[in-house]
């Protein structure tokens, strides 16, 4: 971690891009791209200029949330296509959401065929960070999940009033993410708790040998929270194993999708916020992976599933979540834009996008405000 704020600075401007820059390309969505630095920037040239610019008002910032996207797929395993979520998002809130208003710091710098440094040996490492870095002996990480947790490190030690909204690119990037707010809300003396919508539970403790990645991530932050029980999911239907054996497994709180249609958003909720209170929990993180959407509502994802919630049932459990505990960080995860496995007559992508970014919204709002 950087020890002053000038170094800081210094490796953000080195181990992040631009934003809707993460995924590196020569001229696949070259339009896409000019039209989100229009959009934030007021033109298309010289924006990296203008990007490190703006680093150094982060902390002179009024935004509370900070946005960082991580434009990273291999962690997933189904379809891919989620590491240009963050550029396909940010677009549509600025489109569809504009009232809402965050910093940017951009998006990690993504070498796509890498996960994390401890799968790397010596000379891969060098290698990359060559190509990243023009040094072979950089200190700077140069997998994704590691660049990711070593950034909000820093960003939680010289920024601790503010929280970060990250934009995937798979779920395995919320290791990096959870782990480095859990770590900073400990060392501040927060007792924090992890909210997660999911179709799917997350906790394999390894997938084919990797340990980290989109089914295993929640597994590994569980020794970072106060309890198990912390990590609270909702909207699971996909399981090869029933509830009682992840609850009974790993201590953690589940409830699944269709507990959550029987008895209601409003009495589920209500459940949850009354063991947080008795938990004397102080702040709340927000993982969502739009799959805990039913794929009606978001089909343009990995492992789209039947059976999830509506919109409305997740604006109603974070809603009312928000009222009671203060959410001071967050990330959206799995919008797939090129995906499309929707047989409706509107594209799966222009739907999930739209119900991506009103939860992102409502989200962004509520850090501004905790």
């Amino acid at each position: 971690m950087s020890n002053s704020k000038s170094q800081y600075l210094e490796k953000l401007e080195n181990c992040l891009c631009p934003p809707g820059d993460g995924v590196f390309t020569v001229n696949t969505a070259k339009e896409r791209k000019e039209a989100l630095r229009q959009k934030l920037y007021g033109q298309t040239e010289g924006v990296e200029n203008l990007w490190k610019d703006s680093l150094k008002t982060i902390e002179q910032s009024e935004h509370k949330a900070a946005i960082l996207g991580i434009s990273s797929d291999c962690g997933g395993g189904i379809l891919r296509g989620a590491n240009w979520g963050p550029l396909f998002l940010r677009s549509t809130l600025i489109e569809q959401q504009p009232e809402t208003s965050a910093f940017d710091l951009g998006d990690v710098r993504v070498i796509p065929h890498l996960l994390h440094d401890k799968y790397l040996n010596e000379g891969t490492i060098s290698n990359c960070q060559k190509a990243l870095y023009q040094d072979e002996n950089s200190d700077y990480f140069v997998a994704p999940l590691s660049i990711t947790e070593d950034v909000c490190d820093g960003f939680y030690k010289h920024y601790p009033d503010k929280g970060v909204f990250g934009i995937g690119g798979d779920h395995s990037i919320s290791y990096p993410l959870t782990k480095a707010y859990l770590k900073a809300k400990r060392d501040q003396g927060k007792r924090t708790a992890i909210i997660h919508f999911d179709a799917h539970t997350d906790l394999l403790v390894e997938r084919l040998g990797i340990d980290l990645c989109f089914g295993s991530w929640c597994t590994h932050i569980l020794e970072f929270l106060p309890a198990p029980h912390h990590l609270i999911q909702f909207g699971i239907r996909s399981s090869g194993k029933a509830k009682e054996h992840w609850e009974g497994t790993f201590g953690v709180k589940q409830h699944w999708a269709h507990e959550i249609r029987e008895q209601g958003a409003e009495a589920i909720v209500a459940q949850v916020i009354e063991q947080l209170k008795a938990d004397n929990v102080d702040e709340l993180y927000v993982s969502f992976d739009i799959d805990a959407l039913d794929e009606e509502f978001a089909a343009a994802t990995g492992t789209p599933e039947t059976g999830g919630l509506t919109p409305e049932e997740a604006m109603t459990i974070l809603k009312a979540l928000s009222e009671e505990f203060p959410i001071t960080g967050a990330d959206m995860m799995e919008i797939a834009p090129f995906t499309d496995s929707s047989l409706a007559g509107q594209s799966s992508s222009e739907t999930t996008l739209r119900e991506g970014a009103k939860l992102s919204a409502f989200l962004i709002d509520a850090m501004n405000k905790a």
